[in-house]
């Protein structure tokens, strides 16, 4: 489905006459709820029109200047002032910058023309900036979608949503070579727009992709969640299991520990078994008992690892953190030696 064929399933927007309200700002590497460097959590039910015209422009190629901007933004109107945010230590450039109006309506003339378009080759992302973080933290009218096509960029993105409502921040988030996570956020300007959004466009086919469209949960709200499904897991996986292994051999072997809702091991194309496999059971307690009494315990003569079955985000965080922590040691151990 196009942006063009979701424009067309979406309700007819009311005629009202409102200034844009106040928006959003810097956004490295997080979503657009979460990150955006604490700038982009505006809601419009306290939203106020601006008192400004000062626009955040982001996702900058590091050699942008200000005189480069300048050009640009200046074919607009006339421009208070332009400043890159940069490192203050190393003065290299953060990869957003800020572009001061004198009057709020050459503000939304550049936020309507010159969003999204090419500098340095790089598709820019403009928004109202907003630093008030009343503004910024309650999370209304935010939306997060997953399972989105790489190719779906910002514009694409932001073209496909701005049939449900006026949308103050628009991101789909990047890894640290610029290719797309799969999955990205929304920021409109009522809770009234994410939801007709929602339920426009959840289920629906970008790109030949089913896509996941829901509300944005809050990170410690996640954190939370997170917390009690460790606390209560039900999926354990297990690896070292012998190739000759059979399923029924696989599931027996866990059936011992209580009821369990499936098991199977992971093969590969030709059938092969791939040494590993996952087990649910119906209850916590089973798969925690399940963990303990078989982690390191012998299977057909190989040592078993057993442990609570995690997803994959959770897992490169994980090895993440292991590799920074083993860095650091690293860099300790040897910090004051001549070598």
């Amino acid at each position: 489905m196009s942006s063009a064929e979701v424009a067309a399933a979406a309700p007819a927007p009311e005629q009202t006459e409102q200034s844009p309200p106040n928006g959003v700002s810097p956004a490295p590497q997080e979503s657009a709820s979460d990150g955006e460097a604490a700038q982009a959590q505006g809601p419009a039910s306290t939203a106020a029109p601006h008192q400004s015209a000062s626009l955040y422009v982001g996702e900058l190629d590091p050699s942008v200047t200000e005189a480069m901007l300048f050009e640009l933004f200046s074919s607009i109107g006339s421009v208070a002032s332009i400043r890159v945010c940069r490192d203050a230590v190393t003065r290299r450039s953060l990869g957003y910058a800020y572009v001061n109006y004198n009057n709020t309506q050459d503000g939304e003339r550049a936020l309507e023309e010159l969003n999204y378009n090419p500098i340095k080759g790089k598709p820019c992302r403009i928004m109202w900036s907003q630093r008030d973080p009343a503004l910024r933290k309650t999370g209304q009218g935010n939306v997060f979608i997953k399972n989105l096509d790489t190719a779906i960029d910002n514009k694409a993105l932001h073209d496909t949503f701005a049939a449900f409502g006026n949308i103050l921040s628009c991101k789909v988030a990047q890894d640290e070579y610029g290719n797309s996570r799969g999955y990205g956020f929304v920021h409109y300007e009522t809770a009234e727009a994410a939801q007709n959004a929602i339920k426009h466009v959840d289920g629906m086919l970008l790109n030949e992709k089913k896509v996941f469209v829901g509300h944005h949960i809050p990170k410690k709200d996640r954190q939370s969640k997170f917390d009690e499904m460790k606390a209560n897991f039900t999926n354990v996986y297990a690896k070292n299991i012998d190739p000759e292994a059979s399923e029924e051999e696989f599931r027996d072997l866990f059936a011992a520990f209580g009821a369990i809702t499936s098991a199977s091991l992971t093969r590969d194309e030709n059938g092969q078994s791939r040494g590993f496999g996952f087990v649910n059971f119906s209850e916590h307690k089973c798969a925690a008992e399940a963990v303990e009494r078989l982690h390191d315990s012998d299977f057909k003569g190989q040592k078993l690892y057993v442990s609570r079955a995690q997803k994959k985000p959770e897992r490169e965080e994980e090895l993440r953190k292991q590799y920074e922590a083993a860095r650091v040691e690293k860099q300790s151990k040897y910090q004051g030696v001549n070598l």
